[in-house]
């Protein structure tokens, strides 16, 4: 390797059509993994489905439809994140350290930060939509 160079995985796919296909393997795996085994995920998952459908028939604008399932969204991204930083934390060592637990701290933080933001945006636009 020469100076400057940065060091990649020999892993990691260059260019072209079959990264695509790939990185929708990594994907779909990546969900069917979260699906398994991370509980808050199936949780999330289980409210979420039927939360959008409910946002489709809600009597409000097209852009609050969207709103509500985004917000539903952004909590599943950040579940993942979070669920990625843990596996990360664990893979590198599973004794208690203070770095370890500010990191999952800092994960857990941020899934609950989505879930009030998602809380917020629904009460938003559904208060107005219940008091009329």
């Amino acid at each position: 390797m020469h100076k400057g160079e940065a060091q990649t995985s020999e892993f990691k796919s260059k260019s072209g059509f079959k990264r695509v296909l790939a990185a929708v393997r990594y994907s779909l795996a990546g969900l069917k993994t979260a699906w398994r085994t991370e509980h808050a995920f199936r949780q999330e998952l289980m409210v979420m489905i039927p939360a959008a459908m409910l946002a489709l028939f809600l009597p409000v604008t097209l852009m609050q439809k969207l709103a509500l399932i985004v917000v539903l969204l952004l909590v599943l991204i950040v579940e993942l994140i979070n669920s990625a930083i843990e596996a990360v934390v664990d893979r590198i060592s599973l004794e208690c350290h203070p770095l370890s637990k500010n990191a999952k701290d800092f994960g857990s933080a941020a899934v609950c930060l989505a879930l009030l933001l998602a809380g917020l945006t629904w009460g938003a636009i559904l208060l107005p939509v219940l008091l009329s």
